[in-house]
């Protein structure tokens, strides 16, 4: 496990709100859910993709534009439309409002030039939300690059209602949204997060692999040296050069964000096994180190996601 891929831990499409419309303009579509991320992408034709608060982002086919909640935005034919907006979300276009459903998306089968694809994406927990403080409100990726292969099966996925559709529209969105952050972080000129950098490096790259495939083991400086087959001060060196902090330092922020999920998921889970899960020999010091870093106890921060949810 990378530490790109560790942040999709949580991040699945699992009947997803999904939806495709064929668009005659003039349009104004509103998404008013606000989900964590909506990636919106066009088949054919395009529009504008237009953030309650943010510059305006075209979008031609086979561009793809995600878009950071809670924000909501509204796709329009063209800046200053006459079309009246039209608030969508999971029950955009109920068969009532002349559209059919996926499980839980929408469909306007119309006969207009421009195709919009759009898929609300849940992300929870805190290793979800390393991956969404890591991205700005809104980011836009042109056509051309890998994602156009996974379109080219969404097109046809759409265009067809087959027994498992929801499964496979499920994970081609899992697929177009990991091409479509790829694609960003490495734009040309871009300011990806630090690890995302680091994870070229063959030193540091194969120190976090480790770190996120094994969190939970005895790690020192010099184990994880002699895993990367380097010296302890050549690792420690380059880590902090490229990362920006020590390797356990790292570890150590990401077991507790590891295991403030584990505390939310697991609510019959005890401190103590929480600690043991995420490398801690006992809760007296995992709940010392979990106050350190995020300033509260194991047992406090359960109770808050309990009252939050």
């Amino acid at each position: 496990m990378d530490a790109f891929g560790d942040l999709f831990r949580d991040v699945r499409a699992h009947g997803s709100l999904f939806g495709s419309s064929a668009l005659a303009p003039p349009w104004a579509l509103h998404f008013v859910d606000g989900a964590p991320l909506t990636l919106c992408t066009v088949l054919t034709g395009g529009g504008w993709i237009v953030p309650d608060h943010g510059t305006p982002e075209p979008l031609r086919a086979y561009d793809t534009v995600v878009v950071r909640g809670p924000a909501t935005f509204t796709f329009v034919d063209e800046l200053g439309t006459t079309a009246e907006p039209v608030a969508c979300g999971e029950f955009c276009a109920a068969p009532e409002l002349g559209g059919t459903r996926h499980r839980r998306g929408w469909h306007d089968p119309g006969d207009g030039s421009t195709t919009l694809i759009t898929g609300a994406y849940p992300v929870r927990g805190e290793i979800g939300r390393r991956l969404l403080d890591a991205l700005p409100v809104v980011l836009r990726v042109d056509g051309g690059g890998t994602g156009d292969a996974v379109l080219d099966h969404l097109a046809a996925e759409v265009a067809v209602d087959a027994p498992g559709q929801q499964v496979v529209l499920d994970r081609l969105l899992d697929w177009m949204l990991v091409c479509t952050l790829r694609e960003w972080f490495d734009r040309p000129g871009g300011a990806p997060p630090a690890w995302w950098t680091a994870q070229r490096d063959a030193v540091v790259g194969q120190a976090l692999r480790l770190l996120h495939a094994e969190p939970a083991a005895p790690w020192t400086v010099g184990t994880l040296a002699a895993r990367t087959g380097v010296s302890r001060s050549t690792l420690a060196k380059r880590f902090g050069d490229l990362v920006g902090e020590p390797p356990l330092t790292y570890l150590t922020r990401h077991r507790m964000a590891l295991a403030a999920d584990l505390l939310a998921e697991r609510a019959t889970a005890t401190v103590a096994e929480v600690a043991h899960a995420v490398g801690y020999a006992d809760a007296f010091s995992f709940s010392a180190a979990f106050k350190r870093v995020r300033g509260t106890n194991p047992s406090e921060a359960r109770r808050a996601e309990v009252r939050n949810r």
